[in-house]
């Protein structure tokens, strides 16, 4: 059923948009209402359109940044000091950074908060009424939904406490001393949760809908010609893109955005079909953190999966399974070197890259364990070697070990999921779940489906390296004793 007040928001967008010097549309796409499919706003083709063809064209004077607003302007000393800036300009869209987010990330969410208080006074008030004011990211998820993700490392990067850190710290006092700036004359001022709020939903925007304003006419990094642009790298100016943040996206997808001098343009990689959604790309993301940055989840991004092992299990284990006394197993501990720890490690596959059309033609295949994490375990393994030699005599037993201990904590790390895998697709396959209890069904089965298939390929490579050495009949296991 059509719902007009959001069409109205629609049409006098398009309205808008199309008045901008530059700006072009193609007049066989149109934006549609695809929340019957979860998807908000999208771009659908209403005729078969050819490849390499431009969709719409969006002019640089369009796009809310540092550069277009006038904020920066009526209080320059805001943007100039180092109060809004981070040495090394390493943007972290959670600011969970120790010493805040760079000025491009905090100076944005101020901008946005300066547009959306001017209301009909800000040029870009028919775009602000077509972004979301609710929320589907994990840091809009209640506690009891966010229980729904059980073991899944992606709770641990939400960050909502340092962004609420951060939002105290470098967005209100900047608000409230320029309040005169702010707040158009007469308007009514918000109390500070009603403006905590704000900065939440600003700072959720951006994640979501964020562009990275790179400049195809500079000089390109050669080293990295293949590899597709991400957004929000945290080394160019952000800026919110009207139109090309109303494009979907998804792991395989048919259109690129394009940055120029003057503008952006989205040009299709293929032939699209009438009736076919234009998409875009968000980069190789498993479901987990596709959830946390955009609110959604989708089938092809499940190739992308990924978990972590904690070197806390890691330690564990390789404590239990060696059976050395605590004296040999502390000096081994004081061996290593702190500063060069790893705390986690990302398990994932080979999930391939999209070709030049948007297309993946090959498997996601689990190919190799993280190798950081086999060094880290080396490194321990060559300490206790140096205290107790008996222990780890060659390296055909250091690397039976190695394999034995990381089998055992990646069956530790899919038992701490509160649900099997099997439990998870019949959930699924039954639609027994929906809204964002089906999102974390999808994030957490993904997991644990990547974790059992580390479990055998780690097995595998076990009983190869048992066999090479001769040992089949008499594995490590059988032959550990207390030392």
């Amino acid at each position: 059923m059509s719902d007009p007040t959001f069409d109205s928001k629609s049409a006098s967008f398009l309205e808008w948009f199309k008045k901008w010097p530059g700006a072009t549309f193609h007049p066989n796409i149109e934006i549609q209402d695809l929340r019957g499919k979860g998807a908000g706003r999208g771009i659908v083709a209403t005729a078969d359109i050819p490849e390499d063809t431009v969709l719409f064209t969006i002019p640089r004077t369009a796009i809310i940044s540092t550069e277009t607003s006038d904020l920066p302007r009526r209080i320059p000393q805001v943007f100039e000091t180092t109060g809004l800036e981070d040495a090394d300009n390493e943007a972290d869209e959670d600011g969970s950074e120790t010493s805040g987010p760079p000025d491009n990330w905090a100076s944005l969410i101020l901008i946005m908060i300066y547009e959306y208080l001017q209301g009909d006074s800000s040029r870009w008030r028919p775009y602000l009424d077509v972004l979301p004011n609710q929320f589907e990211t994990l840091m809009w998820w209640s506690d009891h939904e966010l229980v729904e993700l059980q073991a899944s490392s992606i709770v641990s990067k939400i960050g909502k406490d340092e962004a609420d850190g951060m939002f105290r710290a470098k967005v209100l006092p900047v608000v409230e001393e320029h309040t005169h700036v702010f707040y158009p004359e007469g308007s009514e001022k918000l109390t500070e949760d009603q403006l905590m709020t704000l900065a939440h939903r600003m700072g959720s925007t951006i994640m979501a809908y964020a562009f990275d304003l790179e400049n195809d006419d500079e000089e390109a990094d050669h080293e990295n010609d293949d590899e597709w642009i991400e957004d929000k790298e945290g080394i160019l100016m952000m800026g919110m893109v009207p139109m090309a943040d109303i494009l979907n996206a998804d792991a395989e997808f048919n259109a690129h955005v394009n940055h120029g001098e003057d503008s952006l343009t989205v040009t299709t990689l293929r032939p699209i079909p009438a009736g076919a959604e234009v998409l875009n790309y968000y980069g190789p993301l498993g479901n987990g953190e596709l959830l946390r940055r955009y609110g959604y989840v989708t089938d092809r991004h499940a190739r992308h999966d990924v978990t972590e092992i904690s070197w806390d299990l890691m330690l564990s284990v390789l404590k239990e399974t060696l059976v050395l006394n605590e004296e040999t197993w502390g000096k081994a501990i004081n061996e290593l070197d702190l500063e060069e720890i790893e705390d986690a490690f990302v398990i994932e596959r080979d999930s391939g890259e999209p070709d030049s059309q948007g297309q993946i033609h090959s498997d996601a295949v689990f190919k190799e364990l993280p190798s950081d994490l086999i060094e880290q375990i080396h490194t321990l393994l060559k300490a206790i070697r140096k205290i107790s030699p008996a222990t780890i005599p060659d390296k055909a037993m250091r690397d039976e070990m190695t394999l034995l201990a990381v089998h055992r904590a990646l069956e530790l790390r899919l038992a701490q999921y509160s649900t099997d895998q099997a439990h998870d697709l019949y959930l699924l396959s039954g639609n027994e779940v929906s809204g964002r209890q089906k999102k974390a069904v999808m994030v957490r089965w993904g997991e644990k489906v990547l974790l059992r298939e580390a479990i055998e390929f780690t097995q595998e490579k076990l009983l190869k390296v048992q066999s090479k050495a001769g040992q089949e009949s008499e594995p490590y296991a059988k032959r550990q004793r207390t030392r």
